[in-house]
C-alpha cells in the first residue's frame, strides 16, 4: 500500500509518500518540502499559513513525480493534527480532506511529535529508545511505557528551539537561528584569539529542575548582555575602544553549551530512570553538531547506544507523517472526513500507542 503524508505543523510544508512493500531501507519513496525562512523576525502564523496555501500544490507535484505515481496510486492520506500552530495545521487539514473526498481515500490524523520518535525507529537501529525530542515548540524527553509516550521530562515555558530563535533575532540573524547561532559558536571555538585558545564561556543561568528545563531566564540574561554588548559598540567607535566582555561568538558558544548541557543531563537521568540502553535524538535543534558531540560522550560514559537519523528526518518533515499513518492505519486507526480537525495541544502522552 502506498501512504501519502501531509506535514503543516509550523514553518515547513511537505509531502511524504511511503511504499510498504518495499524493504525497510527503501520504504520511503518522497520526502519534499517547502519552509520559511527570514533574514529578520521569525514566524508569523498567519502568514506561514499563506506560505503553505500557497506551495502545496507544487510540493505534492514534486513528490508525486520522486515516487512516479499518481494520486490515484496513493491508499491512504495522512496528516499532522498536533500539535501544532492552529494556522498551519488548518492547511494540511484541509488538503487532506480536499484529496481523501475527491480521490475517496481514508483519512489518518497523527501526533507531529510521535512522528519524530517512530521515524527514528525506522531509519536508525533504535529499537526501545529514551527520544531527546529538540524543536522550535517542544522540547520533551520520552519513552514508551504502558502503551503510551510518556514524557519524562519537558521545557516547563518555551521550547529549545524558540529560545535558540528569539536569542537570535535578538542578535540580529535571521530565521532559523539555529544553524547561525552553531556557526559563530564554532567560530569561537576554532577562531579564539586567547592565548591558549580556549573559548570564552559567559556565566549563563542553568535551570534543571528533575528531568525537566527551561528556558526563559537564560533568554533574559543574554538579552541583558547582548543590550550591554550593543551600548559598548555604540559608545567606542575608535580603534583604541573597541574590546567588549561579550561578541556575538562567545555569546554563541556559551548559550549553546549551556542549555545543551542541560538537555544531556536530564537525558541522562531518564536513561537511569526508565533503564534504557538507546538514546534516539529527533528535532531540527538535534541538527546541531555539538549537541550530539556532548550526547554521544555521555552515552559512551554509561555504556548506551546514540542514535542520530539524517537531518532531512530530524527536521520537520512529511516522511515521518506518512510513516506513523502507516503504522497506525494497520492498527486500525482512521478518521472520518467530518471528524478530521486539528488538535494544536494535543499532548504525546495523550496518544494511545495501539500499534507496538
Amino acid at each position: 500500500m502506498i501512504y501519502l503524508g501531509i506535514e503543516s505543523t509550523a514553518h515547513t510544508f511537505g509531502i511524504g509518500i511511503v511504499d510498504d512493500k518495499l524493504p525497510k531501507e527503501k520504504k520511503i519513496i518522497a520526502n519534499v518540502k517547502d519552509s520559511v525562512t527570514t533574514k529578520t523576525g521569525g514566524i508569523i502564523p498567519a502568514k506561514a499559513a499563506d506560505h503553505h496555501v500557497e506551495v502545496c500544490d507544487a510540493v505534492l507535484r514534486n513528490a508525486l513525480v520522486k515516487a512516479n505515481l499518481k494520486l490515484e496510486d496513493v491508499d491512504v492520506i495522512a496528516y499532522s493534527q498536533s500539535p501544532g500552530i492552529g494556522h498551519c495545521l488548518r492547511i494540511g487539514a484541509m488538503f487532506a480532506r480536499t484529496i481523501a473526498l475527491k480521490y475517496n481515500k481514508p483519512l489518518v490524523g497523527v501526533n507531529h511529535c510521535i512522528a519524530h520518535l517512530e521515524i527514528g525507529r525506522l531509519v536508525t537501529e533504535a529499537k526501545d529508545p529514551v527520544l531527546l525530542y529538540l524543536s522550535g515548540a517542544n522540547t520533551q524527553v520520552i519513552a514508551y511505557e504502558g502503551k503510551k509516550y510518556r514524557i519524562f521530562g519537558e521545557t516547563l515555558d518555551i521550547g529549545i528551539g524558540n529560545f535558540i530563535d528569539c536569542f537570535a533575532r535578538e542578535l540580529g540573524l535571521g530565521f532559523p537561528g539555529g544553524p547561525i547561532v552553531e556557526k559563530l559558536a564554532r567560530a569561537e571555538i576554532e577562531n579564539n584569539p586567547t592565548e591558549n585558545k580556549t573559548p570564552h564561556y559567559v556565566e549563563l543561568p542553568y535551570c534543571v529542575k528533575g528531568m525537566d528545563v527551561n528556558f526563559g531566564g537564560i533568554l533574559t540574561n543574554l538579552k541583558q548582555k547582548i543590550k550591554h554588548m550593543n551600548a559598548h559598540k555604540k559608545e567606542h567607535q575608535t580603534k583604541e575602544h573597541t574590546h567588549c566582555y561579550y561578541t556575538k561568538e562567545s555569546l554563541c558558544y556559551s548559550a549553546q553549551e549551556t542549555v545543551f548541557a542541560m538537555m544531556v543531563e536530564v537525558a541522562e537521568r531518564a536513561l537511569a530512570h526508565c533503564d534504557k540502553k538507546e538514546l534516539l535524538l529527533g528535532g531540527g535543534v538535534a541538527c546541531n553538531k555539538r549537541l550530539q558531540e556532548m550526547c554521544e560522550k555521555m552515552c559512551k560514559a554509561r555504556g548506551a547506544k546514540m542514535f542520530v537519523p539524517a537531518n532531512e528526518f530530524l527536521i520537520d518533515n512529511a516522511a515521518m507523517i506518512a510513516w506513523l499513518g502507516l503504522l497506525q492505519y494497520k492498527a486500525g486507526d482512521k478518521l472520518k472526513i467530518e471528524d478530521a480537525g486539528i488538535k494544536p495541544y494535543l499532548r504525546t502522552d495523550d496518544i494511545d500507542v495501539a500499534w507496538r
